[in-house]
């Protein structure tokens, strides 16, 4: 039997201020390391362009991060978009940690079964209230909401129409521009 030697944050800190991670596309999920998937045009394309669409609805009331890592317990992962509090400064010396976090959405594609299993245990663990998956092969968003004992509660899947987060009821977020399907 095989027994791998489990990573902290802090040690992941430390290794990629020394350098060692430096040129290598990986986060930490449950103390491992692990290499992420590269990002196809259309991935990079719908992460950004649904970041700057709930950066324009979110003004004020949040900030909204692209590509950057949430520090959990065990995990530092990078989903492609972090709703947080304000302000933007209390992140210049750390990254977000769940208290923080408003919710969270993975683009997936070549990453669909990580995100829709490993990451969503992760951010269930770490009582993260929402998460999203735009799923690139269907077109459709996976909402989990009600994180309990490291799952989620309840998990709806939609494909249009408008989705209202659960730390904002007075937003209305378009299914249809989340997916890049017309112009923001």
């Amino acid at each position: 039997m095989k027994t791998l030697a489990k990573w902290s944050v802090d040690d992941y800190h430390q290794m990629i201020q020394a350098g060692i991670l430096q040129a290598r596309r990986v986060e930490l999920l449950k103390g491992e390391i692990v290499e992420t998937s590269p990002e196809t045009p259309i991935h990079y394309t719908t992460a950004k362009q649904g970041a700057k669409y709930l950066e324009t609805l979110l003004a004020g009331k949040a900030e909204v991060r692209f590509n950057g890592p949430v520090t959990l317990r065990d995990s530092e992962p990078e989903p492609d978009i972090a709703i947080v509090r304000l302000p933007e400064s209390t992140y210049r010396a750390r990254h977000p940690h769940p208290e923080d976090i408003f919710w969270l959405i993975e683009v997936a594609n070549t990453s669909l079964k990580q995100d829709l299993d490993i990451k969503a245990a992760v951010y269930a663990t770490a009582g993260i209230s929402e998460y999203w998956v735009v799923n690139l092969v269907t077109m459709q968003i996976t909402i989990f909401q009600q994180p309990v004992t490291g799952q989620y509660r309840q998990q709806t899947t939609v494909q249009d129409g408008n989705i209202t987060p659960l730390a904002f009821d007075n937003v209305t977020v378009s299914v249809r521009k989340l997916l890049a399907q017309t112009s923001t």
